[in-house]
């Protein structure tokens, strides 16, 4: 089964919501996928806040998320040892990854670069992932998924609609 790993700052929102929305896509097209979330600044054992999860609940599709299970996690070296794919979401992130964790440097890149190049098709993911050389790929602001932490509640919830189109993207071409 294709494991993903998802990372954000925090891993309060925009991992939170992103991860909890490629479990369902997967899950509703019959894809398998493990997938996990985690923080490069986390404090570990957060439960997803209001606004995230009431953003995340504002997508028709996903009024029914479980969103109560969610705990927040540092990135730790376990969590990149065995995926196919580090699904950041912002070039930052990216750097952090190529940094701390150099070893996973050729698995990572922006949600948006991924939905952009992956090519989809029946070859294993790991096999297209390494055709995408991201250890290498420079890296563009333009790639980031907006932060919404500390802002109003609009913000939650754009960032959410703008996932759930990335998300089903990146369905699409696992």
């Amino acid at each position: 089964m294709p494991a993903l790993l998802v990372v954000c700052t925090g891993n309060a929102s925009r991992s939170a919501m992103a991860g909890t929305m490629l479990e369902w896509l997967a899950r509703a097209r019959g894809i398998p996928l493990a997938v996990t979330t985690a923080g490069t600044h986390a404090v570990d054992g957060q439960p997803m806040g209001a606004r995230t999860s009431s953003a995340l609940c504002s997508v028709a599709e996903m009024t029914d998320a479980p969103v109560g299970r969610h705990r927040s996690r540092q990135l730790a070296p376990a969590d990149v040892a065995h995926v196919d794919l580090v699904v950041a979401m912002e070039a930052d992130h990216v750097r952090y990854v190529r940094r701390h964790h150099p070893a996973a440097a050729p698995l990572a890149g922006t949600l948006r670069r991924l939905c952009r190049d992956l090519e989809p098709g029946p070859a294993p993911l790991g096999t297209r992932v390494r055709a995408l050389d991201l250890a290498h790929v420079e890296l563009d602001v333009d790639e980031d998924v907006a932060d919404p932490a500390g802002r109003d509640d609009a913000a939650y919830v754009a960032c959410a609609a703008e996932l759930w189109v990335l998300c089903n993207e990146l369905v699409r071409r696992l």
